[in-house]
């Protein structure tokens, strides 16, 4: 199968700008209440830290390297981010590794990733972990740059984890 070429360089440190509507889109399959404290460990300019303030939640921007600091400090309900997808998605592979490490024992977990990150050999522990959860679909594709040279080519879903979620992962749709 061939991969289709964007006409735009890739841009440092993966810092691509999620817009409003795809975090709307997790918000309520996040299903924590109104004060839960989400940290967001790679915000960049802030947009997903902007709309889970303006859902209600209390946001901890993270700053410095979400791979190699200690805990948050404070307890925290979730973490929730578009990692920096890195070479073949290992970058994204370690912030929900270390994700999971931070919320255990009853937190939440979700990242923006590539609609197809769940069929990678190398990342079915994490698909096999107790917490695992949802994986949300996005029906829209997301624009990453403005003005947009040619339509978005790519899918994305959300990947969600949840501690105490029992039963089988589910797949759903969002808009």
């Amino acid at each position: 199968m061939a991969q289709r070429f964007s006409e735009y360089a890739r841009k440092a440190d993966d810092d691509y700008p999620t817009p409003t509507w795809v975090t709307e889109a997790v918000i309520p399959h996040l299903k924590l209440r109104k004060s839960a404290t989400i940290l967001e460990p790679a915000p960049g300019a802030g947009n997903m830290a902007r709309a889970l303030r303006a859902a209600g939640f209390d946001v901890i921007r993270g700053s410095g390297n979400f791979l190699q600091r200690d805990r948050a400090g404070r307890d925290i309900d979730a973490i929730v981010t578009n990692p920096p997808y890195g070479n073949r998605g290992g970058l994204a592979l370690k912030f929900i590794e270390r994700a999971l490490e931070e919320t255990s024992p009853s937190g939440v977990v979700a990242m923006l990733l590539k609609v197809d990150f769940d069929s990678g050999r190398t990342r079915s522990h994490v698909f096999n972990h107790p917490a695992w959860a949802k994986k949300l679909v996005l029906r829209e594709r997301i624009v990453w740059f403005e003005p947009a040279i040619a339509r978005p080519s790519e899918n994305h879903a959300w990947y969600i984890w949840r501690w105490k979620h029992t039963g089988p992962p589910t797949i759903a749709y969002g808009p």
